[in-house]
């Protein structure tokens, strides 16, 4: 018993001068470093045949002054989705790319770094993370020429996507190109009409810019859809394959913890605001009895969702898609 005991200590004993000597002499392990970094911003889905890939241009934070309607429910709205600076909310930017199997679309191409700092113009090297090349792609559609929508087609000057058409409605082709709206517009919304002009430049140098009048399928899938009040020549398009359907909806809402709940309120960036608010309420109330899919530039990335309307009050509420594996 007593050799049991000696024994016993003994072992305890070396055991423990052992795990002393190993504390001693063990280096210490750093915290492994950060990595400042987002995953690659792209998302996939299928519609019918076709596969569309959600490219994320960047995001910032977007000035609530903008927003046209009671500050303190505006405030509220903000706040309920965890928002909690009244006078900033957060923003994202992207576009949409369609591969139909015989033609690769894209749908709006980001701010290209003209327009909105340097948190913007990432959809290039994104769609490049998605395993496209921009030579690949065979038509450029625009819902509009707002900065963060067309700047993504040229740089230095050049044609970004030189393969490609680029195609948008006739009516915002002429407001923005035009040099006597440009000289009469104010001196802050300059910006728009450079990066427009400057968009446009190598495309019709190249004989690749081409506005269009009619609402008739620009390839076989993919037809205009009117929605009107945002600009000019403002314009979504229908994603149809296999009876099911996706509306790229271009700048129908920008804040989304505000305008679903309540769509009367407006925004600085609408050219007509009270028929794009008009637009905005008959759209909703369509999309969500329809149940349609909806790819939405402004709605927090992929921008993937569908609308139902609110249990109570005036608005809607915005369903984002779940994240799946393309199958």
């Amino acid at each position: 018993m007593k050799l049991s005991i000696v024994t016993s200590r003994t072992v305890l004993a070396v055991s423990l001068a052992f795990a002393g000597t190993f504390a001693a002499v063990a280096p210490t392990q750093a915290a492994a470093p950060m990595q400042h970094k987002q995953v690659p911003g792209y998302y996939r889905t299928m519609i019918g045949d076709y596969e569309v890939t959600a490219l994320h241009d960047g995001g910032g934070k977007v000035d609530t002054k903008i927003l046209h309607g009671d500050p303190a429910l505006i405030a509220s709205l903000l706040a309920r989705s965890f928002e909690n600076d009244p006078k900033s909310v957060a923003a994202t930017v992207q576009a949409y790319l369609v591969n139909t199997g015989s033609k690769l679309v894209l749908i709006d191409t980001g701010a290209g770094g003209h327009w909105g700092g340097p948190t913007l113009g990432k959809l290039m090297q994104n769609l490049k993370a998605s395993g496209y090349k921009p030579e690949q792609v065979d038509l450029v559609l625009l819902t509009h020429l707002h900065a963060d929508h067309a700047g993504g087609i040229y740089q230095n000057g050049k044609r970004v996507f030189p393969n490609a058409t680029v195609m948008m409605k006739k009516a915002d082709a002429e407001f923005w190109l035009s040099k006597e709206i440009t000289a009469k517009a104010p001196e802050d919304a300059k910006i728009f009409f450079t990066v427009a002009q400057d968009a446009a430049a190598p495309y019709i140098a190249a004989g690749k810019w081409k506005p269009y009048e009619g609402m008739d399928e620009i390839v076989p899938g993919i037809a205009p859809y009117a929605i009107s009040g945002h600009t000019p020549g403002h314009t979504g398009y229908m994603i149809s394959s296999k009876g099911q359907s996706l509306l790229v909806w271009g700048d129908v809402a920008h804040v989304t913890a505000v305008q679903m709940p309540h769509p009367e309120i407006g925004i600085d960036y609408d050219s007509d605001g009270a028929t794009a608010i008009k637009t905005r309420a008959a759209l909703l109330v369509k999309l969500a009895a329809d149940n349609t899919m909806i790819a939405a530039a402004h709605m927090p990335f992929p921008g993937l969702g569908r609308v139902r309307k609110a249990d109570t009050g005036v608005g809607y509420d915005w369903v984002p898609t779940t994240f799946l594996d393309v199958k």
